[in-house]
């Protein structure tokens, strides 16, 4: 599995946004200095992630971003997908050209792990990421439950 910066820095940015969002929206800027993550970059990622429908983006003096949807209901597949990255563990791009332009002989345990790969990322919510996050460390920034009510609010409110 090849899983580049670009896909972990969309998953911590997502999860970051989650945990921190609420009735406001949250700026780049704040997940940059939270998240250590350049400014630039991560408004290419969320680019990507606005025009996949996973953020909503708010203009002007106190915008930034919102999740679209609740952190329950947008997984990790989802977001690694949206930032156009791929979970391919097979060198042939899933082509069976990997051994002189034949299927290698390993090829079926390759594509066997990109399913169960891509089966986990699914099966993990944003909402998963921050609840595991508060059971380590004890904490919440936005009550979980608030931040699912409000995200849902979100999502039904006219844009």
């Amino acid at each position: 599995m090849r899983l580049t910066t670009k896909g972990r820095f969309a998953v911590t940015a997502m999860a970051d946004l989650a945990l921190h969002g609420g009735e406001e929206p949250v700026t780049l800027a704040a997940i940059s200095g939270r998240q250590k993550i350049s400014l630039s970059y991560l408004e290419q990622l969320f680019g990507r992630l606005r025009r996949c429908r996973l953020v909503d983006s708010v203009r002007g003096p106190g915008g930034g971003y919102r999740l679209a949807r609740s952190p329950a209901l947008i997984s990790v597949a989802e977001v690694v997908r949206a930032v156009d990255e791929s979970l391919d563990a097979t060198q042939c791009g899933g082509d069976e050209n990997c051994k002189d332009e034949a299927r290698c002989l390993t090829h079926d345990l390759w594509t066997n792990l990109n399913s169960r790969m891509y089966e986990y990322l699914v099966s993990v919510t944003l909402a998963d990421l921050i609840e595991k996050h508060a059971n380590r460390s004890g904490a919440r920034s936005v009550p979980l439950k608030d931040a699912r009510r409000r995200n849902s609010r979100a999502v039904s409110a006219p844009v």
